[in-house]
C-alpha cells in the first residue's frame, strides 16, 4: 500500500472528474507539483500532509454525486491497485497539550463521501501523518449507525481472536504515517472522526518547537457548502517549571487566553474560505541563562498497575549559547556493507562530512569503515584541522565503497583501543549501521564490561540505525550502556538531518558525571534512563521513574562543568497535579524496558511492557492494536436493491456479534532486526516507494487511451472516434467492446478522455 499511495491518489483525483457538484459543474483535479513526475519512486505531491480520509475505489462504476446523479459513460474493469479519492472535509478542530518535552495532539473532524452513488458503498481509508517520533494513541469513528474505536491488546488476546493482521485493515504506511480502513461506507454518509497521537517537541538553540502536520490540499474543500466550514485550534502549554515562558513563533492567528508562570493557553476559531494551508508550528523558550532544574512528584491513579510514587527530574542547559562545552575525541564507525550501496551510504558520507566540519581544532577524530573487515582513516586520532578534515572527506570518497558482510564487534573494540588514553577530552564513539548481527548480546556485554572497568573516562557510545533491518533495540541498549544517545532514519532523506542532530546532541556536553545521592537513600527507586547521561547544550536532561520513600528538600544535583569545576544545583521539589507523568514518559519507558527485556531475555520485563502499553495506549513490541466495531444497527444492507440482511464479511464473528474486533498491522514498525536480510545484504527498507509497476503501468497506459488504441478501455471514446468514419463501424465497434468486456480483456480507463469529450 505504501508504495502505491501517491499514485493511487493521483488516479483517484482523475477519476473524481466524473463527480458533478451540480448539473453544470464538474470537479477538477489539481495539477501535480512541478518536477514531481521526475521522481516517481520518492514522495509525491499527493502524500498526506494532514489527517485525511479517502474513498477506496476498486469499481469505478460507483463514482458519482450521491445527491445529484448524472449520466456517466459506463466503464469496465477494476482499479488495481484501488484508486483513492480524497473526501471533502466539512469541519476540523485540533487541541494540542504540550507537557515538558512532549505533545499530545487530538484532532476532531468530519468528512463526507461525496464521490460515491447513494445506493453504493466503498471502504474509506483514514491516513494520519504525525510529527517528530509520532505514536498513534487512539482513533474513533462514527458513521451510519456504527461506531469504531481502536484499543491496545496483549498477545494472548490476539491468539484468542484467531485472525491475521492485514495491511489493508490498518498499518503504518511509513514510520510516522498511520493508516486505517473503515469498511462499507455508503455514498453521501458523513464520517465523524476523533484522532489522538503523541509526538516529541524538538529542542533547538534553547527553544522548544512543535510542528504538527496540518496542511490541507485545496481539493478537500467542499465544492458545495452545506454548512459553514469551521476551523478551530486550541493550544495548552505546561512546561512543568515555575518560570516565565516566552512565545517565539506561531503559525496560525491564535489568541492568548491565559498566562501563568510556566503555563500558556491559546485559542483560535472561525469560519474559513479555505482550510489551513500550512503546518501548525509553535516555539517557546523557558527564560533562564544558567543551568536549572527541578523535581516533580505525583501519586499513581487507582487503576495504575504500579502503585509506587512517580517522579520526573528535569535539568535544562539554559539559554547561554556561548557556554563552554567539553572538548572531544571522536571515532566514527561507518557500516559499508553491501546493503548500504547507493543513497544510504552517500547520505551517510554527506552527513559525516558536515559533522566533521563542526569539530573545533582542539578536537581530534578518526574514522573506521567496516564490513567484514575494518578500514582506518588513521590508526591514531588526528587533530580536526581544515586540512585533516579535507583529507578525511577525500578518503571516504575513495575508500568507503559498499560491499561485503557486517561485523560490528571488531571495529567497536578498535575504537575502544584508540580512545584508551583520553585525559582532558571526552571520548565518543558514533556507530552508524543498517544491519543486525548474531552476536549483539555478546557485543553489549563486552562493552558493558569494558566501560565498567574504565570508570568515568570510558567512551560515550552513541548509535544511529538506518532502515528496519537493523536491531534498533540493540542500538538503544548499546547507547544506554555507553551513556550516549540513539537516533534512527527510516527513509534515506532523513539520514543527513538525523545524523547531524545526533552528533550535535551527543557532542555538546556541558555537565558530566551527574549524580543525585538522595536517590540511593530511598526505600526503592527505578529511573530511566540509567546510567544518567551527560547534560547537553542541545538537549534537556529528563529522568523519570518510580520510588518508595521520601525525597529530601531541597534536592541537590552534582556534576562537573567543562572547566573542570564541580557544580552543585539545587532542585526544587514540588507536587505535580496537572501533568499526567505516566503518559508523558510512557513511550520512552516502553523503549527502555523493551531494550532491557531484549538484552536480558526477561519475560518479566516483557510483561511489564505489555501492562504499561495497555494502560497508557502506546503500542509496543509485545502488544497490538485492534479495531472494535459496535453496531447501533444490528444489520447492514449489502448494496442497492438487495433486501437480504447479513453481517459484513470483514467483521465476521470474533466473539459477540454486537462487538467485533479485527487485528491491525499497526506495530511500532521497528522489531528486533533481521539477521538473514543483513547476511544477504538486502537493501534497508527506507520508506522508499516500492516499484509495483505492474498495476500502475496498466493505468498509465490507459490514461492515454486516445493516444494508443490498443490500450483503450473507454468504449464511448472508441465508438465516438469510429463514428466519424461511418455508422456501420460504430455498430461493429460497440459489439466488439461488449464482447471484449465480457471476457475481462478491457481495463478501466482512469480518466475521461478530454480529447473526445466522452
Amino acid at each position: 500500500m505504501a508504495g502505491d499511495f501517491g499514485q493511487s491518489v493521483e488516479f483517484g483525483l482523475k477519476l473524481a472528474k466524473r463527480v458533478r457538484a451540480s448539473k453544470d459543474q464538474t470537479s477538477t483535479a489539481p495539477k501535480p507539483a512541478a518536477g514531481m513526475d521526475r521522481f516517481p519512486s520518492r514522495k509525491t505531491a499527493y502524500d498526506p500532509t494532514a489527517p485525511m480520509v479517502y474513498a477506496v475505489i476498486s469499481d469505478p462504476a460507483i463514482v458519482d454525486n450521491p445527491e445529484i446523479p448524472s449520466y456517466q459513460p459506463y466503464v469496465y474493469g477494476r482499479c488495481d491497485p484501488p484508486a483513492l479519492i480524497p473526501l471533502e472535509m466539512e469541519e476540523i478542530a485540533m487541541e494540542v497539550d504540550c507537557c515538558l518535552d512532549s505533545a499530545f495532539v487530538s484532532v476532531r473532524g468530519s468528512w463526507r463521501v461525496h464521490c460515491v452513488s447513494a445506493n453504493r458503498s466503498c471502504n474509506c481509508r483514514i491516513v494520519v501523518p504525525m510529527g517528530e517520533q509520532g505514536s498513534i494513541l487512539s482513533l474513533e469513528v462514527d458513521v451510519s449507525g456504527r461506531s469504531y474505536s481502536t484499543q491496545i491488546v496483549q498477545m494472548e488476546e490476539i491468539v484468542d481472536m484467531g485472525n491475521k493482521a492485514k495491511d489493508e485493515n490498518g498499518c503504518f504506511l511509513r514510520p510516522q504515517i498511520f493508516s486505517l480502513m473503515i469498511p462499507r461506507v455508503y455514498g453521501g454518509s458523513t464520517l465523524s472522526i476523533n484522532i489522538s497521537w503523541f509526538q516529541q517537541l524538538l529542542y533547538i538553540d534553547g527553544h522548544f518547537s512543535l510542528n504538527v502536520p496540518f496542511t490541507f490540499p485545496e481539493y478537500v474543500m467542499p465544492s458545495v457548502k452545506r454548512f459553514p466550514t469551521r476551523e478551530k485550534i486550541q493550544l495548552n502549554v505546561n512546561t512543568g517549571v515555575g518560570m516565565e515562558v516566552i512565545c517565539n513563533t506561531i503559525s496560525h492567528p491564535l489568541k492568548e487566553m491565559r498566562r501563568q508562570m510556566g503555563k500558556l493557553g491559546f485559542s483560535y476559531e472561525e469560519d474559513v474560505i479555505t482550510w489551513s494551508c500550512v503546518d501548525f508550528c509553535f516555539s517557546y523558550t523557558v527564560s533562564s541563562n544558567d543551568i536549572f532544574g527541578g523535581l516533580l512528584l505525583q501519586s499513581p491513579s487507582m487503576h495504575d498497575f504500579d502503585q509506587r510514587e512517580m517522579f520526573c527530574l528535569y535539568l535544562f542547559p539554559g539559554n547561554m549559547q556561548n557556554r563552554k562545552v567539553f572538548s572531544k575525541e571522536v571515532v566514527f564507525l561507518v557500516d559499508i556493507s553491501g546493503s548500504m550501496r547507493g543513497r544510504p551510504l552517500e547520505n551517510v558520507k554527506t552527513a559525516l562530512a558536515a559533522c566533521l566540519s563542526n569539530l573545533t581544532p582542539s578536537d581530534s577524530f578518526s574514522i573506521v569503515a567496516f564490513n567484514e573487515e575494518s578500514y582506518l582513516f588513521s590508526s591514531s586520532l588526528e587533530l580536526a584541522t581544515v586540512e585533516t578534515i579535507e583529507n578525511a572527506i577525500q578518503w571516504m570518497g575513495e575508500c568507503c565503497v559498499a560491499g561485503g558482510g557486517t561485523q560490528i564487534l571488531p571495529p567497536l573494540n578498535k575504537a575502544m583501543e584508540m580512545l584508551s588514553n583520553c585525559h582532558d577530552s571526552v571520548p565518543h564513539i558514533f556507530l552508524i549501521t543498517d544491519g543486525a548481527v548474531e552476536d549483539e548480546r555478546n557485543i553489549c556485554q563486552t562493552m558493558k564490561t569494558n566501560i565498567t572497568s574504565r570508570g568515568s573516562m570510558s567512551p560515550c557510545i552513541s548509535t544511529f540505525g538506518i532502515g528496519s533491518y537493523c536491531n534498533h533495540y540493540f542500538l538503544r541498549t548499546l547507547a544506554h550502556i555507553g551513556g550516549g544517545h540513539y537516533d534512527a532514519a527510516f527513509d534515506a532523506d532523513s539520514i543527513n538531518t538525523g545524523m547531524q542532530r545526533l552528533f550535535t546532541t551527543a557532542s555538546s556536553s556541558v555537565l558530566r558525571n551527574i549524580s543525585i545521592n538522595s536517590l540511593f537513600h530511598l526505600d526503592s527507586f527505578e529511573v530511566y534512563p540509567f546510567p544518567i547521561p551527560d547534560l547537553s547544550l542541545e538537549c534537556p536532561l529528563i529522568l523519570s521513574g518510580r520510588y518508595l520513600g521520601k525525597f529530601p528538600e531541597p534536592l541537590k544535583l552534582n556534576g562537573m562543568l567543562a572547566d573542570k569545576t564541580n557544580a552543585v544545583i539545587d532542585m526544587k521539589v514540588q507536587k505535580s497535579k496537572d501533568i499526567p507523568l505516566d503518559k508523558v514518559f510512557a513511550k520512552r519507558q516502553i523503549d527502555v524496558l523493551t531494550s532491557q527485556a531484549w538484552f536480558l531475555e526477561s519475560k518479566q520485563l516483557e510483561e511489564k511492557v505489555m501492562k504499561l502499553s495497555v494502560q497508557t495506549g502506546f503500542i509496543s513490541e509485545y502488544t497490538r492494536m485492534v479495531l472494535s466495531l459496535t453496531d447501533k444497527q444490528k444489520y447492514t444492507m449489502e448494496s442497492a436493491g438487495t433486501h437480504k440482511a447479513k453481517w459484513t464479511s470483514t467483521w465476521k464473528n470474533e466473539g459477540s456479534t454486537e462487538n467485533r474486533r479485527i487485528l491491525l498491522n499497526a506495530s511500532t514498525a521497528i522489531g528486533f532486526g533481521n539477521v538473514t536480510a543483513t547476511m544477504e545484504n538486502a537493501p534497508p527498507l527506507l520508506g522508499e516507494e516500492k516499484d509495483k509497476s505492474g498495476g500502475v503501468e496498466v493505468l498509465n497506459k490507459v490514461t492515454n487511451c486516445c493516444m494508443k488504441m490498443g490500450y483503450c478501455c473507454c468504449p464511448p471514446c472508441l465508438i465516438n472516434m469510429c463514428s466519424w468514419v461511418s455508422g456501420e463501424c460504430a455498430i461493429v465497434t460497440t459489439q466488439l467492446c461488449a464482447a471484449l468486456s465480457c471476457l475481462g480483456c478491457i481495463s478501466f480507463c482512469m480518466e475521461v478522455c478530454e480529447c473526445c469529450d466522452c
